[in-house]
């Protein structure tokens, strides 16, 4: 099973709105064949990996590490492809989470195959956590990320943010962004820093994420900025209309008006981006915060003071009340990077 996980790991970046799916076939102790999705429309696992094995399947033992899937989608259900193997044993990780596919196990069971489900399920189910989420939720995982000075600030009064973290940060950064479907910002991040969004320092295998701006306002054009320098696609998402709109597109980027964040979300999420990277800055982080909607969040806090009032924090905007409201993170992640730490973890929201 850790053989088909890391197979299905060669599928971050691919295989989206799909899972991430790995499968090998063993007998008689040996791996004997393998494979994984790579990417929507094409084999997944179990038909990649038993179609190298051919004949030599029959008896032998399946580890895959999402449940067969049992429903038509753009290729035939994994479940026919197992049962016309041959094969005598399926051991998988994940249960299938979409009611549309799940169901798989007890249709092997049916037809005499013996089926163990949960060996790794722990491991395989963080693999696809923007998955289960889409499936769960219907919009994309939001992974927020900033780089913070010991008191909490993405920036300085006067909005310079360059560079608060260090290199093996910003590297760590890069891979984030590299298992992003798609990056996102503040029009005020986009104003003050001129972002260019991309991946660098890190291996991408699909293709590059999409780089998003959220706009109350439709931002005033500017040829020099680097949304725009083509490397990867730009959109902006809008709230409110006005003439700047021909000139953005007419530069190459893509205008939605969208009215909240969950519009924004639910537009991302039917395209098959289901990794969000949020980049904020600190108003949008904020805004996320309140609408309970990041996931999760990655923190790479520098050895520095800023200071000041004017400053901009992660949460730049009421915060909450009292103690008891604070956003708070379980299945916390800390480790040096360089001079920095990173703090890591998933978000949890008091009860309401």
């Amino acid at each position: 099973m850790r053989r088909a996980l890391a197979l299905a790991r060669r599928g971050v970046g691919t295989t989206h709105p799909n899972p991430r799916v790995g499968a090998v076939v063993v007998s008689d102790g040996t791996i004997i064949a393998e494979g994984w999705h790579r990417r929507a429309g094409e084999a997944h696992a179990e038909f990649a990996a038993l179609r190298q094995a051919g004949s030599a399947a029959r008896g032998a033992t399946l580890y895959v590490t999402l449940e067969p899937c049992s429903g038509h989608g753009r290729t035939p259900p994994c479940t026919d492809i197992v049962m016309r193997s041959g094969v005598r044993r399926v051991v998988f990780a994940s249960d299938d989470p979409n009611p549309q596919m799940s169901g798989g196990a007890a249709l092997l069971r049916e037809a005499g195959i013996e089926v163990c489900g949960g060996m790794l399920r722990d491991v395989a189910d963080e693999l696809n956590r923007p998955f289960f989420h889409f499936v769960r939720t219907g919009r994309p995982y939001v992974v927020a990320k900033a780089a913070i000075s010991l008191d909490g600030k993405l920036a300085t009064r006067r909005q310079h943010s360059q560079w608060i973290s260090g290199e093996g940060s910003r590297r760590h950064a890069h891979r984030l962004r590299a298992a992003s479907d798609a990056i996102l910002v503040g029009a005020g991040t986009l104003a003050q820093d001129n972002p260019s969004l991309t991946v660098r320092d890190a291996h991408r295998r699909g293709e590059v994420p999409l780089r998003a701006v959220v706009c109350d306002d439709m931002p005033v054009f500017r040829p020099d900025y680097r949304l725009l320098d083509g490397q990867a696609p730009a959109r902006l998402y809008v709230r409110n209309f006005n003439g700047q709109a021909d000139a953005w597109r007419a530069a190459g980027a893509e205008v939605v008006p969208a009215e909240s964040l969950n519009v924004v979300l639910q537009h991302l999420g039917k395209e098959g981006r289901l990794a969000l990277l949020l980049e904020g800055g600190g108003r949008l982080h904020a805004a996320f915060f309140e609408a309970r909607l990041a996931d999760e969040l990655v923190l790479y806090q520098a050895p520095l003071i800023i200071g000041g009032e004017e400053a901009v924090g992660l949460w730049h905007g009421k915060g909450v009340a009292h103690v008891s409201d604070a956003l708070r993170l379980d299945d916390i992640e800390r480790r040096r990077l360089g001079q920095d730490q990173l703090i890591r973890g998933r978000i949890r929201y008091p009860a309401q």
